[in-house]
């Protein structure tokens, strides 16, 4: 039974195989049609339309590629228009077509892309590049090319490896351009870059309509041109800018890769149209190298000459071709898994009254999902390389070709990948290797401008539309010998500041027209900060004079080079410190003082211990021991001890001794003749920290930036600043201090406080600058005059002329000349605390192994008293100090006479063992005791 059931099912599953085979093969139809919409008038039209057709006839020429179906291309022609695109799409809809290869335009995409997406139709675009014909909105819209997203990135870095900042876009006014340049703009914001101006065109716009363009754009800063259009526009952009003298020096025209389909498929320009693009740049799409692509290549003469059509081959006609191919690869797939042509009625297309538009006859692709994954699927290499898809459905490593149109012709000179950027090797050579996108990484050939020159422009100029800039200028009421305004007058200002910005400006390699606007009352001094934040607002367009560059104002506006170089100080009272009678003490610090002394007595006793049981100059009676002590410690710092050091521990002990007293005494001749001979200023504040510990008020500018660093920074409360205007204030509080209204000390600016001290001795600064910072002429963000600028500053420190500047207006040096300093460097413990270590530890080794020695001596003298368990502790501590104190040749002498007496035991005994007579051995040993103490 259960063999019948076996058999049973075996046949059931051949049957249902058997079935399933057959529908595959019974849906496998002998020709599949498939729609194409090109705009026939085009160049590019018409060879896309070539290389379509030699694929078609390629793919049906090898059976392996469909399984024996045929591939049927129904080519209509849009004309370029939207209107007949629609009308070519829902005829198209009407017939038993599987996918559309086309449109050519992106605006007939955007729309056709809808009826696509209604009908479940695939739609396979080469051309239409707008980077907003999304998968997401468009599902059945699948781009064949790279999105000018990734072409207008390549542009973005172009631009921001040769440092510009701001681009003009010159583009048409339609979904293909609109879109195209705000990609541009999201890859510039990126490159901190940007648009400063976009010039839209119609796309019917007439020669007129782009003289009136372009001369508005002649009058812009920027000289970086970006033109997005169609091969038709450009071509009349290009001989307008021409007539208008903006093909010259100092300006870049960066085109999209229209310009490069011009060149590839229209053969050589007449000579009048290729000088108006001399010195551009443009991008082509980057196809490697390879055998399909030599071969389709070398065959595309014999191409085009058959369908009667003259031209070149660009890379459009690249990827029609693959776009063919990678269709039919998708539908024997589909054709594989199952799939077949089928289609349903659209219930909502029913349900209107389409009257004579015949919207019923439209119906929905049942396999249109099926075909569309196998689409994605593919994975192949077509003659513009690898053909593949990514996750986010934009082909696989996509990368450009940057090129320059040079007299006659073009050439190459870099490439750019989405992998690694720009490079000036393929990028097919780079995809070995991780990706590198390092500044010094990014490299191109050299280029030839506009105006046939190799040296980079600068990519801006100052308009020429008649506008002054409006540059504020502090309206000062201190220290005007650095910005201040001419008496009587109303824009006329004078000062260090100004005579460097005049300087600096009249460097630059055009004119500048500018305004100065006074900013302040004039009775209290202005608020930088507030000034700078006007910047952003638009109402002045630059701020020179003693400016501040700080963190929080870098992060609103664009500073220069710094001119000068500044930092918060700390100014307060000083008085000279004269000599008095205890001027010798001044050099050591209290604690230095105790710790040298206590060394003295320390390395004396050590001495004395080394010493005394072998030197009879470090014995005797107690008083003279003590004295003995004495003089010879502090005998060593003069080298005038008269005692001879005679153990080996005790020179050591001594020699190290002396190196300390020698850099001790070094130290202090040079400290003591400091004070006596150099005058001193002294003060209770010794920089900021002792300052912010202390609760005195602290005076500072008023207007600075000072009180804000004071308060956030450091922690001082609000209530200890009093702002000051004049430098007569900042003395008379300083003369008043804490007790009388005044301040203990001012934190403003090195610049200032520098001049202010020239004139006033009995004030100093105190401590080291605790920020550092410097002054410059603050522009709007991204503002390419402050580039020139900051150019044009570091020239005037290279060829001296800023420092003839400060000079000039800064010369008061009466104070600051002495070189006044606060005695405040005392010589500390610290700074010798590493000799001290090296003699102490040089006297505790010493005395350890010296008492070591004398317990294994004192053993060997007493071995009877460390075995007697009688004996109490006191009893043999007090043998061993009088051991101790005993003189070491005593000792000796007394080892000797114990040898002697052990000898004359051993010589009695062994006569009495001879002669047979017994004596005693206690009254031998009795005797031995005696004649030992009679000896002693």
């Amino acid at each position: 039974m259960r063999l019948f059931w076996t058999l049973i099912l075996i046949f059931l599953y051949n049957g249902y195989s058997s079935e399933g085979v057959n529908s595959t093969l019974s849906a496998r139809p002998k020709v599949v049609n498939v729609g194409c919409m090109l705009s026939f008038n085009t160049a590019v039209g018409k060879v896309t339309k070539v290389a379509v057709e030699a694929a078609v006839e390629d793919i049906n020429s090898n059976p392996s590629v469909l399984g024996g179906t045929k591939l049927n291309v129904i080519s209509l022609d849009s004309n370029s228009s939207g209107f007949l695109g629609i009308v070519e799409a829902i005829r198209f809809m009407e017939t038993d077509i599987m996918a559309i290869i086309g449109p050519q335009s992106s605006v007939i995409a955007h729309v056709v892309s809808n009826i696509a997406n209604e009908l479940q139709v695939p739609l396979l675009s080469f051309a239409a590049t707008d980077p907003t014909l999304s998968s997401l909105q468009y599902p059945f819209f699948v781009r064949t090319s790279p999105s000018d997203m990734f072409q207008m990135a390549a542009i973005a870095e172009v631009i921001a490896h040769y440092e510009w900042r701001e681009v003009i876009a010159i583009y048409i006014d339609d979904d293909f351009g609109r879109n195209g340049i705000a990609a541009l703009a999201e890859q510039l914001a990126k490159r901190r870059c940007s648009i400063s101006y976009k010039a839209a065109m119609k796309p019917e716009a007439t020669l007129d309509d782009a003289r009136d363009v372009l001369v508005q754009v002649a009058l812009r800063e920027s000289r970086i041109m970006v033109v997005h259009t169609y091969p038709s526009k450009g071509l009349d952009i290009f001989s307008m800018a021409r007539y208008l003298g903006m093909i010259d020096n100092g300006y870049v025209w960066i085109a999209t890769h229209w310009l490069s389909t011009i060149l590839d498929t229209d053969g050589p320009l007449p000579p009048d149209k290729k000088e108006n693009l001399d010195g551009a740049i443009t991008l082509r799409i980057h196809t490697p190298d390879s055998e399909l692509k030599k071969n389709f290549v070398s065959r595309w003469s014999n191409l085009t000459g058959k369908a009667g059509v003259t031209g070149g081959m660009s890379s459009y006609a690249l990827y029609a071709y693959d776009t063919v191919w990678l269709l039919a690869r998708a539908i024997n797939e589909f054709f594989n898994q199952g799939g077949n042509i089928s289609f349903s009625k659209d219930p909502r297309l029913t349900e209107q009254n389409s009257g004579s538009l015949n919207l019923d006859s439209m119906s929905i692709f049942d396999g249109g999902k099926l075909l569309l994954d196998e689409i994605y699927k593919v994975n192949m290499t077509g003659v513009t390389g690898p053909y593949g898809f990514t996750s986010d459905r934009n082909l696989f490593r996509p990368a450009f070709e940057v090129i320059n149109v040079v007299g006659t012709g073009f050439r190459k000179v870099g490439y750019w990948c989405n992998y690694s950027g720009l490079s000036i090797v393929p990028p097919e050579t780079l995809y070995s290797k991780p990706p590198n996108r390092s500044s010094s990484n990014q490299q191109l050939h050299g280029i030839i401008w506009p105006g046939q020159t190799i040296e980079k422009p600068r990519g801006w100029v100052f308009p020429n539309n008649g506008r002054q800039l409006k540059i504020a200028v502090p309206n000062r009421v201190s220290f005007r010998e650095f910005v201040g305004k001419v008496p009587g007058t109303t824009d006329s200002f004078r000062g260090y500041c100004i005579e460097v910005f005049t300087t600096a400006i009249n460097l630059l390699p055009y004119a500048v027209p500018y305004k100065l606007l006074a900013f302040g009352d004039g009775h209290n001094n202005p608020e930088d900060t507030e000034l700078v934040r006007l910047i952003t607002a638009g109402v002045y367009d630059a701020a020179i004079g003693d400016i501040a560059i700080t963190t929080n104002r870098t992060k609103m506006v664009d500073f220069t080079q710094p001119y000068i170089e500044s930092g918060l100080v700390v100014v307060a009272p000083v008085k000279q410190q004269n000599s008095n009678a205890w001027a010798f003490l001044r050099p050591f610090t209290p604690r230095m003082w105790c710790i040298t002394g206590v060394f003295f007595l320390v390395v004396g006793t050590v001495i004395w211990i080394l010493e005394h049981r072998l030197n009879d100059d470090f014995r005797g009676p107690p008083s003279k021991q003590v004295v003995t002590v004495l003089w010879f410690s502090f005998s060593t710092l003069f080298n005038a001890h008269r005692e001879n050091t005679v153990s080996t521990l005790g020179r050591i002990v001594l020699l190290i001794w002396l190196f300390v007293v020698l850099i001790i005494n070094s130290s202090y001749t040079a400290s003591l003749t400091s004070i006596l001979t150099v005058q001193k200023l002294s003060s209770p504040i010794t920089g900021i920290e002792s300052l912010v510990n202390t609760k005195d008020p602290i005076g500072y500018q008023s207007g600075s930036f000072a009180r804000n660093y004071l308060i956030d920074e450091l922690g001082i409360h609000e209530s200890r600043l009093v702002p000051l205007n004049l430098p007569e204030d900042y003395a008379k509080a300083l003369k008043d201090g804490p007790s009388h209204g005044g301040v203990a000390a001012i934190v403003d600016e090195r610049a200032y406080m520098e001049l202010f001290l020239s004139t006033r001795c009995q004030f100093s600064i105190l401590g080291q600058e605790f920020t550092k910072n410097g002054w410059g002429f603050a522009f709007p963000r991204d503002s390419p005059l402050a580039l020139d600028m900051s150019t044009a500053i570091l020239k005037l420190s290279e060829n001296g002329e800023l420092q003839r500047i400060h000079d000039k207006w800064l010369s008061g040096i009466a104070c600051t000349s002495q070189n006044t300093k606060l005695e405040v460097d005392r010589l500390q413990l610290k700074s010798f605390s590493g000799l001290f270590v090296l003699c102490g530890l040089a006297c505790f080794l010493a005395l350890l192994i010296y008492f070591v020695m004398i317990t294994c001596q004192y053993c060997h003298h007493y071995p009877e008293s460390e075995s007697s368990g009688g004996s109490s502790r006191s009893g043999r501590l007090q043998t061993f100090l009088s051991f101790a104190d005993e003189k070491e040749e005593s000792v000796r002498s007394r080892s000797k006479r114990r040898q002697l007496d052990a000898t004359s035991v051993r010589s009695v005994d062994q006569n009495a063992s001879v002669n047979g007579s017994r004596i005693d051995r206690s009254e031998i040993y009795s005797n031995r005791v005696v004649s030992f103490g009679e000896s002693v």
